[in-house]
């Protein structure tokens, strides 16, 4: 009797321990939800010594909302709007004073639209395109009376035919000005934009350049274009490009 009795309630102890377990058969439909640590939301400040250099806002441990930084004065230095982690909107730089002198649009952490530089006057100094992260043809520079600057140089060609005796072509480039603040690139724009992976950069010396094309036997293209990228007296940069024909069809 009493080994019936110590059986029963092993019995009676492993039920209620089946219950306690919450589990059901293979043929139930509940499902099991893991809910994850969703992080940090607030707004979080970074020192440098006894100086904030920032504060950076955080949604469930991502980066979402406003981010400042500063000099070590304290003065606000920039501002970026992020959401979902991903640089959004126009970002702004600001002078130890104060005074708005550049703004730059993102999508999706990326530079794209219209970059926007100011005067200590609130004056637009200079307007430039980006697409992409790259830089587009768009390119508008001011004086600080308001007008449009104007007459950037030109790309200057000088060929020296060797074709029948060497089967060289050479293309020599410099600029209608002469400046040696250049970059020269072999390639044309892609959608309206300087792609330097698509584009060869050509090397460039004291503002000269000089491309080189081989006779290869194989038909190749009737033309070659270059690309000048100009660094200008506001410290920006120019784009402008060139087709130079070929009389050969086979030069590569």
């Amino acid at each position: 009797m009493k080994k019936l009795s110590y059986a029963l309630l092993i019995f009676l102890v492993l039920v209620a321990a089946t219950g306690c377990t919450g589990k059901k058969g293979k043929n139930s439909d509940a499902e099991t939800v893991a809910v994850p640590d969703t992080g940090f939301t607030g707004i979080k400040k970074y020192m440098s010594g006894q100086y904030v250099v920032s504060e950076v806002t955080f949604k469930n441990g991502v980066r979402d909302g406003l981010m400042k930084t500063f000099y070590h004065g304290g003065q606000l230095r920039t501002t970026f709007w992020y959401e979902n982690g991903l640089k959004q909107d126009s970002a702004r730089w600001y002078d130890p004073a104060g005074k708005l002198f550049r703004t730059t649009p993102f999508k999706n952490d990326t530079v794209d639209g219209i970059q926007k530089q100011f005067y200590k006057t609130g004056k637009v100094r200079a307007k430039i395109g980006y697409s992409k992260g790259m830089r587009t043809t768009f390119f508008q520079e001011f004086g600080q009376n308001g007008k449009l600057i104007g007459g950037y140089p030109k790309i200057l060609v000088n060929i020296k035919d060797e074709y029948n005796s060497k089967g060289i072509y050479r293309i020599a480039l410099e600029l209608s000005d002469y400046s040696t603040k250049v970059n020269f690139y072999k390639g044309d724009f892609t959608d309206g934009r300087l792609d330097t992976i698509q584009c060869k950069h050509i090397n460039t010396v004291k503002g000269k350049a000089s491309l080189v094309l081989k006779k290869s036997g194989v038909p190749g293209p009737d033309s070659v274009s270059v690309i000048a990228e100009i660094g200008t007296s506001l410290g920006n940069k120019y784009l402008t490009s060139k087709k130079i024909d070929l009389p050969y069809n086979d030069l590569k």
